[in-house]
């Protein structure tokens, strides 16, 4: 088969791939409906980890402070006050559209904020430096109760747009017999934001701009001599990775419909760095499908927990969340082993596959 015909075939199959998620919600249960849309939130949050990991070497441990940022963001700039028992908070009320960007800047400030760190410190230092965020963060949502809730959380003011409205009442849409409620209509929201976080990064990586990042990588001297700015260059990619993470809250927000504080603990930050693990350091798609494995595998566990040996029953059987983190951490051990690229990595052993160069291999070229 020739190039151009292979190439035809990759057109065909993403298009095949496009009706398929589109048509999906017809098909669906809540259930697949909401696993999905929990696996579109953290394809935009392992983007941009992968984005600072990956492509600029810089190590994170507090990409959960960022999301739960982007979610409380959200919450606080759409909603009203309200009061559960004897906690109240507080909202602005603003349009859902203008929350939603207001909280991804918002996230996108603390990590400006956190860059002068970010800028000084590398490698396990700035692990552990980031890891302090998490838990700056949980002491802020559990005791912040006028902004967060406190340990109540807060409801997520459903999305609009334009007049069309994310829920399950204004309006009522049917399609082809099948009534479209808030899932289904998150699923589109869901695959657009997760389309243009792609097609973005993927662009970045590909510029003179994600180069420089490379280059920061590889060598942060280097790039010094070749003119990169450095302390600038780490900063924006905290900037971008932390903006990517504020995104992915506010979808999580928006498909739990109520966030609470313990679910952007320091488990979240490690479920994250698997994820770009599975998928391949400095790969776009890979991190993609790492957080669809890593997000998935916990559902389908506590879904079919009846029916599988070893995940549920008497006995001190696994919990189906136990199951699901020994499975994808001997995955991830499996990986780091037999497979150092990651699953996008086994790309390559098919050397006749079409496929456009690699930019991490491409030869390094300073920002002009």
């Amino acid at each position: 088969m020739s190039d151009a015909n292979r190439r035809l075939l990759v057109r065909l199959l993403q298009a095949a791939a496009v009706v398929v998620l589109l048509a999906l919600p017809l098909y669906l249960t809540s259930f697949w409906l909401q696993t999905g849309l929990f696996a579109m939130a953290a394809i935009i949050g392992a983007i941009g980890l992968t984005l600072l990991v990956g492509v600029t070497g810089q190590l994170s441990l507090g990409h959960a402070f960022f999301v739960a940022v982007g979610a409380y963001g959200y919450c606080y700039l759409a909603g009203s006050s309200t009061t559960i028992g004897a906690q109240s908070a507080t909202g602005l009320g603003l349009p859902p559209l203008v929350a939603m960007v207001g909280a991804v800047l918002m996230a996108g400030v603390a990590g400006v904020l956190f860059s002068p760190i970010s800028g000084r410190l590398r490698g396990i230092y700035l692990g552990i430096a980031s890891l302090g965020l998490v838990f700056l963060g949980q002491h802020i949502l559990f005791n912040a109760e006028g902004v967060t809730g406190g340990f109540n959380g807060r409801d997520a003011e459903p999305f609009s747009l334009f007049g069309f409205h994310f829920d399950d009442k204004d309006p009522n849409l049917t399609v082809f017999g099948v009534v479209y409620g808030e899932l289904e209509r998150l699923w589109y929201l869901g695959l657009v934001l997760v389309a243009l976080a792609y097609w973005y990064a993927r662009n970045l990586v590909a510029s003179r701009p994600g180069r420089g990042l490379q280059t920061v990588r590889d060598s942060e001297v280097a790039a010094g001599v070749m003119g990169v700015d450095v302390a600038r260059y780490k900063a924006a990619a905290f900037t971008i990775s932390s903006m990517y993470a504020g995104l992915a809250g506010v979808l999580l927000a928006l498909v739990f419909g109520r966030i609470v504080p313990n679910t952007f603990d320091f488990t979240l930050s490690i479920d994250f760095l698997a994820m770009i693990v599975l998928g391949g350091l400095g790969s776009v798609g890979g991190a993609a499908i790492g957080a669809v494995f890593v997000t998935v595998l916990p559902q389908l566990f506590d879904h079919y927990s009846g029916s599988l040996p070893l995940v549920s029953g008497p006995g001190g059987a696994l919990e189906p969340s136990q199951a699901a983190r020994i499975l994808y951490g001997a995955a991830v051990v499996a990986v780091l082993i037999f497979q150092p690229g990651g699953l996008a990595g086994l790309r390559r052993r098919w050397p006749r596959w079409p496929h456009a160069r690699s930019p991490s291999s491409a030869a390094p070229v300073p920002p002009g």
